[in-house]
């Protein structure tokens, strides 16, 4: 299946909210450099449409957490979490974040300074209606790789804590290809030291 195609099924999934959620991802698709941007220019996907192929790997991989551990949530939460959580990748309409130049993209230094995820929950909140929860979540989906996030440490709400790892993941083993190694020596070596 194309990313395209992905994308539009994960879209489909927002019924409650699709007039607001129609409306951010029309004023995404237009304005914005949301369907081209990369993830990065120096960690991950830092290639064309790579924030749109992280966003879609992390609400994936969202939904598959949601579905084992926590059923309750609702999945159009998921998906408007997951789906915007780098959103302020985009920058703004007059001042992406990144400028393609040549074979690669670099930093703007033309724009307004924010954090991310603040960048990310100001641009949905201006569109979307979202619970305290939802906002939680984006704003503090890096967990504690962020030194700012650390007072939140031990208070995240469980959409916050799936979508850090789902994001996490994403980056790590589908993204990166960090390989999945069982060493069952390593684990009962540990385990009988602890106990």
């Amino acid at each position: 299946m194309s990313l395209e195609e992905e994308y539009n099924q994960l879209k489909a999934k927002v019924v409650e909210r699709k007039k607001d959620f129609n409306d951010f991802i029309g004023f995404l698709e237009s304005k914005t450099t949301w369907l081209s941007a990369p993830a990065s220019v120096r960690y991950h996907l830092s290639e064309e449409k790579g924030l749109l192929k992280h966003s879609v790997g992390v609400t994936k991989t969202l939904l598959k957490l949601r579905e084992l551990l926590a059923p309750e949530l609702s999945e159009e939460s998921c998906v408007i979490v997951a789906l915007f959580h780098d959103v302020g990748k985009v920058g703004m309409p007059d001042a992406p974040r990144y400028l393609k130049k040549g074979e690669k993209f670099v930093y703007n230094k033309n724009q307004v300074e924010m954090q991310i995820a603040n960048r990310s929950l100001y641009l949905v909140s201006k569109y979307i209606p979202l619970s305290d929860e939802e906002a939680q979540a984006i704003l503090y989906h890096d967990g504690q790789y962020i030194a700012e996030n650390r007072f939140i440490a031990h208070k995240e709400c469980p959409l916050t804590l799936l979508l850090t790892f789902a994001d996490t993941w994403t980056c790590a083993v589908d993204e990166e290809g960090r390989e999945i190694k069982e060493n069952k020596n390593f684990y009962r070596r540990n385990i009988n030291e602890k106990y």
